[in-house]
C-alpha cells in the first residue's frame, strides 16, 4: 500500500469524531465496551460498531479478561500513523 493510500485510510478511520474520542480515551487506559459507552454517553452497540472499524484498522487491540474484553490503543500502529501523517505535512520533501 502506498503512503497516499495509507494516509487516506488513516483519515477515513479518524473522520468520525466518536472514533477520535475513543482513541483519546483508550490512550489513557484500557476500557471495556460498557465503560466506553458510559464515558461517551452513547450506546454499547454504537461503541461496538466504532470499535470494529478501529480494530480492522489495527489502531486498537482487544484483550479478553474473564467475561470482559478490554480495548487499548495499539502503540505500534499509532506510531506508524504518526509518521505517515507527518510525512504528508512535512514541507520540502521530494515526491
Amino acid at each position: 500500500m502506498s503512503d497516499s493510500q495509507k494516509q487516506a485510510r488513516i483519515f477515513k478511520v479518524l473522520s468520525v469524531t466518536t472514533r477520535v474520542r475513543m482513541v483519546e480515551l483508550l490512550k489513557c487506559r484500557p476500557l471495556c465496551v460498557n465503560a466506553l459507552a458510559r464515558r461517551m454517553d452513547i450506546t454499547p452497540s454504537a461503541v461496538s460498531q466504532h470499535l470494529r472499524v478501529l480494530r480492522d484498522a489495527e489502531i486498537v487491540t482487544a484483550d479478553k479478561q474473564g467475561y470482559f474484553v478490554h480495548y487499548k490503543v495499539n502503540e505500534e500502529t499509532l506510531a506508524e500513523w504518526e509518521e505517515i501523517t507527518r510525512r504528508l505535512f512535512r514541507m520540502g520533501d521530494e515526491h
